[in-house]
């Protein structure tokens, strides 16, 4: 097996000559950073040897970017919008249209509404009436002829659609619950065969937004 000689204290560098070392190196690296770094990166020539290598048109070069740079950067900052700045009314102002929007305002479209309307046919004549309402909602209806028979049919119709929920012949009345099946117009379509004048009279309450005798 080879072993390597142990260096004899003579052949170890003596203090001096790592100070020496020491000094040498610093003074190297201090007259690469006056005569190259400082020229050829910050246009900074104490003396006068990076304009002699070329080196300081590189720094100035350099510098000059950097200042335009900061220049744009500085303009964008100061033409770019502020938002606005919301004082504490403003604030509570602001959460209160949230509140009212979101609780109020769904408590206010979910709330059922209620109606009556009667309508009087002539004999041979027919008239029908539509809830305004939106997909899935429900009405409680009730209807009566008032003694008399009428034919009707329960239908909707809206957006290119249409539907009959439910026909009948001489009925005297009807009741129950509506339920949209789509958007659009849901209701009833009443016809007098009688010899008689008959008045129809609708009740309803639920989801809807509009009750209307069709013309």
């Amino acid at each position: 097996m080879y072993n390597s000689n142990v260096p004899t204290a003579a052949e170890l560098p003596t203090s001096a000559q790592l100070l020496k070392s020491t000094a040498f190196a610093i003074v190297a690296a201090a007259a690469i950073l006056i005569t190259v770094v400082l020229p050829s990166e910050y246009g900074i020539d104490p003396t006068g040897a990076g304009r002699i290598l070329g080196l300081a048109d590189m720094g100035e070069i350099k510098s000059q970017l950097a200042e335009e740079a900061e220049a744009d950067r500085l303009r964008d900052v100061q033409t770019a919008p502020q938002p606005a700045s919301v004082t504490p009314d403003q604030e509570s102002s602001l959460m209160g249209r949230i509140f009212a929007e979101l609780v109020v305002g769904s408590a206010a479209a979910q709330e059922a509404r209620s109606d009556e309307m009667s309508i009087t046919l002539k004999p041979g004549e027919g008239a029908e009436i539509k809830l305004v309402m939106v997909k899935g909602a429900t009405a409680n209806y009730a209807w009566t002829a008032n003694g008399a028979e009428v034919n009707f049919d329960t239908h909707g119709d809206g957006g290119g659609e249409s539907i009959s929920y439910e026909k009948g012949r001489g009925v005297a009345e009807d009741e129950g619950v509506l339920e949209a099946a789509f958007d659009g117009n849901h209701g009833w379509f009443w016809r007098n065969r009688t010899d008689a004048d008959v008045t129809v009279t609708l009740k309803t309450n639920g989801a809807y937004t509009d009750i209307k005798q069709m013309l």
